[in-house]
């Protein structure tokens, strides 16, 4: 296996979610300010302030510093049918089906009506913070499954104020899906599909019609989500040299994927749930 061009590592002291005993808090979805332990008035003014300084001092070292805010999509339906089964008779033998006599949960299943709202909450705690000056994300990624796009579309409606030039590019990439294989809630749409329902969003080159890489028999493990994520991150930090601020909507296994990329332990960040994170990258 190659070694990796590129280092990552989390900086942190900005956020809640920080600190090492992280497992331990019991933060809801969308905490006040979305974490950042700073409550002033001008909070997100210094925060952009400290994060410009970080990154010049990055690039001495030939590297940058973005700011990524990693979403998890609301509660699908999936969800609803894990905690009905509970994870044990889920992952044996309920979550190969697609659905039941009461719950269609594959592939690729729908939001719920809760689901919905987790995503208007997730709006709501970036509208919030806007009247104190939250820099915007530059860059809009998303997994390619419906949940995490529906998610995406609902949270940052309106939020840009409907100047379409400040609308950032929302871009559809593979490698941001869920952990993948066996479970059938993790195959993904056709891409003909996606963009009738989406035609606003952009796919990364490469994209495929239908999903090449799910498979019925083999689950991804955890090192190759790993693996996955930072492949996200390479992309990102190579070809976005220009954006700062980055949102992410994607799934509890992949953001934890990410985590574990960048050195951090994982995080048990519930369904609508809003992640940031400031990292730091390096060539090695």
């Amino acid at each position: 296996m190659s070694t990796p061009i590129y280092n990552y590592q989390a900086i942190p002291g900005f956020f809640a979610h920080d600190t090492e005993d992280h497992q331990s808090l019991t933060l809801p979805p969308i905490p006040p300010r979305l974490g950042l332990l700073d409550d002033s008035s001008d909070r997100w003014r210094n925060f952009r302030k400290r994060i410009t300084e970080l990154d010049e001092e990055a690039r001495k070292e030939n590297g940058s510093v973005k700011v990524f805010f990693f979403a998890r999509h609301g509660q699908g339906w999936h969800n609803v049918a894990e905690a009905k089964y509970g994870t044990k008779h889920w992952d044996a033998e309920m979550s190969i089906k697609n659905g039941d006599d009461d719950i269609i949960w594959g592939p690729d299943p729908e939001l719920t009506p809760i689901g919905i709202n987790q995503a208007m909450e997730a709006r709501r705690g970036w509208e919030e913070e806007l009247a104190f000056g939250i820099t915007l994300p530059d860059k809009l990624y998303s997994s390619p499954l419906v949940r995490a796009m529906d998610t995406l579309r609902v949270t940052f409606e309106g939020i840009f104020r409907g100047d379409t030039e400040k609308q950032p590019t929302v871009l559809v990439v593979e490698n941001c899906r869920e952990e993948n294989g066996i479970h059938t809630c993790d195959q993904r749409r056709s891409r003909s599909f996606i963009h009738e329902r989406f035609p606003t969003f952009e796919f990364e080159e490469g994209l495929t019609e239908e999903d090449e890489l799910w498979d019925a028999e083999i689950r991804e493990t955890k090192a190759q989500v790993s693996k996955r994520a930072q492949d996200v991150l390479d992309y990102i930090f190579q070809k976005d040299t220009d954006s700062t601020y980055i949102s992410v909507t994607a799934h509890g296994g992949i953001i934890n994927g990410f985590l574990q990329a960048i050195g951090r332990p994982s995080f048990p960040l519930l369904t609508g749930g809003i992640l940031p994170v400031v990292i730091k990258c390096r060539r090695r």
